[in-house]
């Protein structure tokens, strides 16, 4: 497991989008972005059954994150390790990061079935310019 540098938990902590990579199925890659949160030195980012990333992760954990700082997009880092995933708190996570990207309550969900997931990424490796 990897230990995030101060300027690594900044660029996180702060209202950065980023940018998800996983692994189809025949091992090409998919992104997407995302809204993410730290946890410690993990990153965190919600998805919903089903959908691409839950699929590719559930069959293959390994994931790479890219954070690109808005103010200075020369500065950015990239995340690499391995996904788990849960939908405990995964209503909570969403609307936490609602109001870190949006400052209101999520609205996406209301009046669907979609059932969220947290997605943790335990770093194992960074590279970048931060």
């Amino acid at each position: 497991m990897a230990t995030l540098s101060e300027q690594q938990r900044g660029l996180l902590d702060s209202a950065n989008y980023a940018t998800v990579a996983t692994l189809t199925k025949d091992g090409s890659p998919q992104t997407s972005v995302v809204w993410i949160k730290r946890d410690g030195d993990d990153v965190l980012f919600s998805t919903v059954v089903g959908r691409a990333k839950e699929v590719h992760l559930k069959r293959d954990p390994r994931v790479s994150i890219t954070v690109i700082n808005k103010d200075n997009p020369y500065q950015y880092t990239e995340f690499r390790g391995d996904a788990s995933l849960t939908t405990e708190g995964g209503d909570e996570l969403i609307n936490e990061l609602s109001h870190k990207y949006l400052g209101k309550d999520y609205p996406g969900d209301v009046g669907t079935d979609n059932v969220r997931v947290i997605v943790r990424v335990q770093v194992a490796k960074t590279t970048g310019n931060v």
